[in-house]
């Protein structure tokens, strides 16, 4: 385990490039390291951050007073066999060191199991080429796997909580191993019982994936239409990541260094889900802005509530692609995107959020929610 007790700067662990220095950095390679560094801070009243690969975080110019300890873990296992017990909330050893040997699901599913410090897109990239369906429209997507069931990570009409049958983690509470199942994880559209409560540390994730050449039914229109293909239709498991990075790329959200639009934390608000008075209130407002007969976005939720696009909103509040504010800017190829194109500071970033989100408010009576984790800093 590497420990550096010095000023460590966080901006070179996130892809929007900021942040200022951590009072100390720890790299854990195995679980063990993870759980030693997070106990040992958690006891002496430390604060931690858990840093996988900086894709989904926002951090403060100042930095972060407390250890900031580093995913590094490695592995992945496949093939079959029995799955062990979820959600029973204990295992064994002070890494909880129970073997990860390969598995297969109760219905035939093929179950894969990932160290959280593996990187997602390859993992992805690795489920294709072994023809294992169930994660092909997530490509692209970058970060590491640990965060993934954390922030439910979704796209192109795919989330990973179809996917996800356990988590095994360091419960910080409790100070030992434990395993949740797909329903401890409560998972939502951009969230989980993870999610803002900071008493889980992601130490490996299960997949339950489909041995099939062919993708999971498509079912984003915009995928679909890339494909060829009408929605629900299913196609081999290469076309269909190859469609999706080719869409991604085109919304600067693959991490290119060449590129300054990907030089940003992905989506930076949530999609707004509407119960129905805020549709009807959203309609008059978009026909008193854009005139009789403009629609917005709607999709349907389980639920009876509707989601509408939070891109489409900043659009027609004004802001279009390329808008920018000094250093920061929303993205030239997609309007849901904030960028550190020319060197900012978070504070810039704020700024430019704190405009578009009051600007959608002020336009739709709708007000965005930021989608990345915030370091010592909130809107």
């Amino acid at each position: 385990m590497a420990v550096r007790c010095e000023q460590v700067r966080l901006a070179g662990y996130t892809t929007l490039r900021l942040g200022g220095p951590a009072r100390c950095f720890v790299e854990a390679t195995t679980d063990d390291e993870l759980i030693d560094a997070v106990g040992r801070a958690d006891r002496e009243g430390e604060p931690v951050l858990v840093l996988g690969g900086g894709s989904n975080l926002v951090v403060a110019d100042e930095g972060f007073a407390g250890t900031a300890v580093h995913v590094a873990t490695r592995g992945v296992t496949t093939g079959p066999g029995e799955s062990r017990d979820a959600g029973r909330g204990v295992t064994t050893g002070p890494g909880g060191s129970r073997a990860a040997g390969p598995a297969a699901s109760r219905d035939g599913r093929v179950l894969v199991r990932a160290r959280a410090g593996e990187e997602w897109d390859p993992f992805v990239a690795r489920c294709v080429e072994e023809g294992l369906s169930g994660v092909e429209c997530l490509s692209g997507i970058p970060g590491l796997l640990g965060a993934t069931p954390i922030q439910n990570v979704g796209a192109y009409g795919q989330d990973v909580s179809e996917t996800i049958v356990e988590v095994r983690a360091y419960d910080r509470e409790r100070g030992e191993v434990v395993v949740l199942d797909r329903d401890a994880c409560r998972f939502g559209y951009r969230s989980s019982a993870f999610k803002g409560a900071h008493r889980h540390v992601v130490l490996e994730v299960t997949f339950a994936l489909e041995h099939d050449d062919l993708s999971a039914p498509i079912r984003y229109a915009e995928l679909a239409r890339t494909l060829g293909v009408d929605p629900g239709e299913r196609v081999p498991l290469r076309d269909a990541r190859e469609a999706v990075l080719g869409l991604r790329r085109g919304k600067g959200m693959v991490l290119d260094p060449a590129d300054p639009d990907t030089r940003s934390a992905g989506s930076f608000f949530t999609n707004p889900i509407l119960d129905p008075d805020q549709v009807t209130d959203l309609e008059k407002r978009v026909a008193d802005r854009l005139g009789t007969g403009a629609v917005f976005p709607r999709y349907p939720e389980p639920d009876g509530r509707t989601k509408t696009s939070a891109a489409w909103l900043i659009d027609k509040a004004g802001f279009t692609k390329g808008y920018g504010r000094g250093p920061v800017r929303i993205s030239t190829k997609h309007a849901l995107a904030l960028t550190n194109a020319d060197g900012g500071r978070t504070e810039d970033l704020l700024a430019l959020a704190r405009e578009v989100r009051d600007g959608v408010r002020a336009a739709f009576g709708v007000t965005l929610v930021n989608e990345p984790v915030f370091v010592g800093v909130s809107l």
